[in-house]
């Protein structure tokens, strides 16, 4: 893509640190792939008489040494500066090198995969916090902005550290793209090609930047997906495997095992320690948050309706589409792909598609949800507490599970039912949320509000019904 898509809020912020009369440090984290250097770039672009230098940690892998990433670094610098590679043995003479020919004018300066950077020596964050100190704050026009997609190792080592407490001026946790945005990256056939052939690619692609530039508008959404999937040279064949080495590295086989056990729903604690067949220890909690906090995993909490009160009940589910996709489909036929064996199956005959299509469709709901706030007319102060909703069975209750619950101050719940269908949506809807309705434990003077999220419509006898309070067609978010 040549043009950036998107993103205005963050961009609003980062443009708010140009009238402070103080230098700024700030923090980017968010899932690789996401768009985190490319903001930092384009906000760049924006600064008035303003330079950048941009400068990348590299993968560590077996061979990566300290110096090897101090070359790397004083390569890098040494172009920017137009000057031959620096050799220095130490993180502060490059930083230093840095801050003398950044000591006057407005100047941005992005330190991107800092985790990388600095993998290979543990004093190199106090280095970064004493060279900031003594040297970029001088300069009160310099931004100097620390990113980075192992946000764990950011938010242990930067956000909750003691050495940068007070001095970050902005933290920034970059997000997939609203479905509105998403629907630019059809460019000019944005109108021609329907909500319903948008969102099969979505359900595959998410908001992911880097996934939707890959789209090709003038193909169908089976063409692009199997391009990306289900060839050998795609990139979202290969993702997989890229992103778990380069985030968890020794660690990633421990955590393509538990995204494994939950890729087909949700699960509370004790079911993921079950299908891994290990002891409840607090191991794997950890392992969990780390997935959370990549952003590849969500944390879906209960509540009580009668006091509003988040329960102890909780289910982990994939929020991000890929990689559900991935584990479900491309990497059990990793090897007929790579055979060329899939080359002429329809996609939609694969066992399942329809229900993971419907699952995946429900992340982009969830993902989406202030959108819905807005089309139901719902304030955010409104709003006690919203998730899907799960109630287990009891002696005194029934199981029940909504895919999107809305508790409102007023006593009010909204019961989201989320359809996913190539045909209209039929009256068996119906049936199904009252169901939901007569099985959900709560105070006598709490309303419902059934409501419908949709793509392709409803049947006429759902909208003469006038059984729903809201029928939502979600298409109507992609322009």
């Amino acid at each position: 893509m040549t043009h950036f898509i998107g993103r205005k809020k963050e961009l609003a912020l980062l443009d708010s640190l140009l009238e402070k009369a103080s230098s700024s440090l700030v923090v980017v984290k968010g899932r690789r792939r996401i768009g985190k250097s490319r903001l930092i770039e384009e906000f760049g672009k924006t600064v008035p008489s303003g330079t950048t230098y941009v400068f990348s940690g590299t993968p560590p892998t077996d061979k990566t040494t300290l110096q090897s990433q101090l070359d790397e670094f004083g390569w890098q610098l040494g172009k920017a500066l137009g000057q031959p590679a620096f050799k220095d043995d130490n993180w502060n003479d490059l930083f230093l090198r840095l801050a003398k020919s950044t000591r006057t004018g407005r100047v941005l300066i992005l330190l991107d995969e800092i985790s990388w950077m600095g993998s290979k020596d543990h004093t190199f964050l106090g280095k970064l916090k004493n060279a900031w100190d003594l040297e970029f704050k001088k300069n009160p026009k310099l931004i100097l902005v620390l990113c980075g997609s192992v946000s764990t190792w950011i938010e242990k080592n930067i956000l909750r550290s003691t050495g940068f407490l007070g001095r970050i001026s902005l933290s920034l946790t970059i997000e997939e793209l609203p479905i509105d945005d998403c629907a630019q990256f059809w460019l000019r056939q944005k109108k021609a090609v329907s909500a319903h052939e948008k969102f099969k690619v979505l359900t595959v692609t998410g908001g992911v930047p880097k996934y939707l530039e890959e789209i090709r508008p003038n193909q169908s959404a089976e063409a692009n997906i199997r391009r990306l999937c289900f060839e050998s040279s795609g990139l979202l064949f290969n993702e997989f495997d890229q992103i778990f080495s380069d985030l968890f590295s020794s660690r990633s086989k421990m955590y393509k095992e538990i995204v494994q056990c939950i890729a087909d729903g949700s699960y509370e604690y004790e079911a993921i320690y079950k299908k891994l067949g290990v002891e409840k220890t607090g191991v794997i909690s950890d392992y969990l948050e780390d997935l959370i906090k990549s952003g590849f995993v969500q944390r879906d909490y209960a509540w009580h309706l009668k006091t509003g009160k988040v329960s102890k009940l909780s289910t982990f589910r994939i929020s991000d589409n890929y990689l559900r996709f991935y584990l479900k489909y491309i990497m059990p036929q990793q090897e007929k792909i790579r055979r060329g064996a899939l080359d002429n199956v329809s996609l939609t005959l694969m066992p399942g598609w329809e229900t993971l299509m419907g699952l995946q469709f429900e992340n982009l709901v969830l993902n989406n949800r202030k959108k819905i706030h807005e089309l139901l007319g719902i304030k955010p102060e409104e709003i006690v507490y919203d998730n899907p909703f799960f109630q287990h069975t009891t002696t005194r209750q029934a199981g029940c599970q909504i895919d999107y619950l809305i508790q409102t101050r007023f006593d009010t719940l909204y019961l989201c039912e989320i359809k996913f269908y190539r045909h209209p949506v039929t009256t068996q809807v119906i049936k199904d949320v009252e169901k939901k309705i007569e099985r959900l434990e709560c105070p006598r003077y709490f309303s419902h509000r059934p409501v419908l999220i949709h793509v392709n419509g409803v049947a006429d006898e759902v909208l003469e019904s006038q059984y729903f309070a809201h029928i939502i067609d979600f298409g109507q978010l992609l322009g």
